[in-house]
């Protein structure tokens, strides 16, 4: 008979073989947080259910992609999704760590705090040699209870990122690369401006990940995140769209760093022609 596994987190990140030996577990809900061209279609973690970022999982009403729903909004498609406020919640996705942060984050945003990120996510996964299972139907079991509890500050808007950038004990760490940073890259999306904050700190997401997908060990990041911010422990993240600034928010929290909020609207606000948002080019 198969020994019961504790569900108890061991932090904000999670490995595969934690994972493995608790698939299925009465109260685990694993989340396939994919966005775009790195969801999967056609294999998934055994009974993953979708985080869709691109459809009930952001407001489509505001003018950034991947905005956060409103606390009722967010608490319906948890219901949706079978999660309960008592649930243990691992999220992952097709790419690695990318869009899995941003649902860490999210449900971090709105009270619940028993969510990790799967390191490596699927591509681990699948090279470890673990199960998957075809994509089935979406999600058709019982609805749960969660119960949003929004917590003021984890996700900010570009005012207060403003009054961060020219506060000297803080720090705003931008997520992408560091050509769409210095403006000699183009922006993804029509009509954003090339360039950065002025102020701001080039971090990218990916210097946070070891060559084969996982997350970097803690003291290593502390010394990437010290690189870049100094002795500053306040840490704003911004991204092209709050996705992957969200990974900069594991990293920040793996590092020990404890006042961390991300920036909602990202790039794909702030790069918009506006002049109350300045930009700058070049390193």
């Amino acid at each position: 008979m198969a020994v019961a596994r504790s569900l108890a987190l061991p932090g904000p990140l999670v490995g595969g073989d934690w994972l493995a030996e608790r698939l299925g577990a009465p109260g685990l809900v694993v989340f396939d947080a994919s966005v775009g061209a790195h969801r999967d279609a056609d294999r998934r973690i055994p009974g993953a259910r979708p985080f869709d970022l691109d459809g009930a999982l952001s407001d489509h009403e505001a003018a950034a992609p991947h905005t956060m729903p409103g606390a009722a909004a967010f608490a319906g498609a948890m219901r949706a999704l079978g999660v309960e406020d008592t649930s243990t919640v691992v999220a992952y996705d097709g790419a690695g760590i990318y869009s899995s942060a941003r649902a860490w984050w999210m449900l971090r945003a709105m009270g619940f705090d028993r969510v990790a990120v799967l390191d490596g996510g699927l591509p681990a996964w699948v090279a470890a040699g673990r199960p998957v299972e075809e994509h089935g139907p979406a999600y058709e079991g019982p609805r749960g209870s969660f119960t949003a509890r929004p917590r003021a500050g984890l996700l900010v808007d570009a005012a207060t990122v403003a009054a961060a950038l020219a506060d000297p004990a803080a720090a705003v760490l931008d997520a992408r690369t560091r050509e769409r940073f210095a403006g000699t890259a183009p922006e993804p999306r029509a009509g954003l401006r090339g360039g950065h904050m002025p102020g701001a700190v080039s971090l990218p997401f990916g210097e946070l990940q070891c060559p084969d997908g996982l997350m970097r060990p803690a003291t290593e990041l502390r010394e990437a995140f010290g690189a870049a911010a100094g002795e500053r422990e306040r840490l704003y993240f911004s991204c092209g769209s709050g996705v992957t600034a969200c990974v900069l928010a594991l990293g920040a929290d793996l590092a020990g760093y404890g006042d961390l909020a991300v920036y909602d609207g990202s790039w794909s606000e702030w790069g918009m022609p506006s002049p109350d948002r300045p930009v700058v080019q070049g390193p």
